[in-house]
């Protein structure tokens, strides 16, 4: 039995558009519930989780990564761990990134068992999946995106460029349409397309070895992995990406 087709005992492969679509409404009725962002992604992923495993054994490092099959959110939520990052590295740049905003994986993961009550299954695409979750804020300061509306709109797209998947296209298209109707001054589609192309050009980052990757400096680390910087998303003045409400 092949690997994808073993992961078809864990969830169906059949897309289920409408289920993003009232998924994607709630969540713009409310950016914090992150619970609709997995939903979303539950409905649009399809093969893609299961194709992005594969992939990954393909690579010399992704496969000791998927040999190793560590949990990234163990690591992540280590303050020990973190504090011996120094500046100017990576791992100074997430823990400085977290620690502004309250965040944990431990958080994240939560939001993600509320829709997927299989996400802690002991399945090797399944830790797949638990590390594409894990590594979402990580790749918001690889890229420079921040956690406001347009950022989360940008990181997603950029997420579907590396991943495939479907359900992150569907959220940083539809967040660029809200922005859009809200403040017509946004550029808002010009920075999502821009994060998607920084995502096809980038180096494929599911394989990293994260833990090697969060003692480097952070400049250093995002030109080894062809990071280009944001620039439509960074001519948006902070004051004005803060104001963005993604309301209904």
């Amino acid at each position: 039995m092949t690997m994808i087709a073993d992961f078809d005992r864990f969830r169906p492969q059949r897309l289920e558009p409408l289920t993003a679509f009232r998924a994607f409404r709630r969540l713009v009725r409310d950016k914090e519930d992150t619970a609709q962002v997995f939903e979303i992604m539950r409905a649009l992923s399809g093969r893609s989780i299961a194709r992005g495993y594969n992939r990954m054994l393909g690579t010399m490092e992704g496969g000791r990564q998927a040999f190793l099959r560590e949990e990234l959110a163990h690591r992540l939520d280590d303050p020990s761990w973190l504090a011996q990052f120094g500046p100017g590295t990576v791992g100074a740049a997430y823990r400085d990134f977290r620690e502004a905003r309250g965040f944990t994986a431990e958080g994240l993961a939560d939001e993600a068992r509320k829709v997927a009550p299989q996400a802690d299954a002991p399945h090797p695409v399944i830790w797949y999946s638990r590390r594409l979750r894990d590594v979402h804020d990580i790749w918001h300061v690889l890229t420079g995106y921040e956690t406001d509306a347009l950022g989360e709109a940008c990181v997603v797209t950029f997420s579907h460029a590396q991943t495939g998947n479907l359900g992150f296209a569907f959220i940083g298209l539809g967040a660029a349409r809200e922005i859009r109707r809200e403040n017509r001054t946004v550029p808002a589609r010009r920075a999502v397309l821009q994060a998607w192309r920084i995502g096809r050009a980038a180096r494929w980052l599911p394989a990293l070895d994260y833990e090697a990757l969060f003692a480097e400096p952070l400049e250093a680390a995002r030109a080894r992995l062809g990071l280009r910087p944001p620039t439509v998303y960074e001519t948006v003045p902070t004051e004005v990406r803060a104001a963005l409400r993604l309301r209904a």
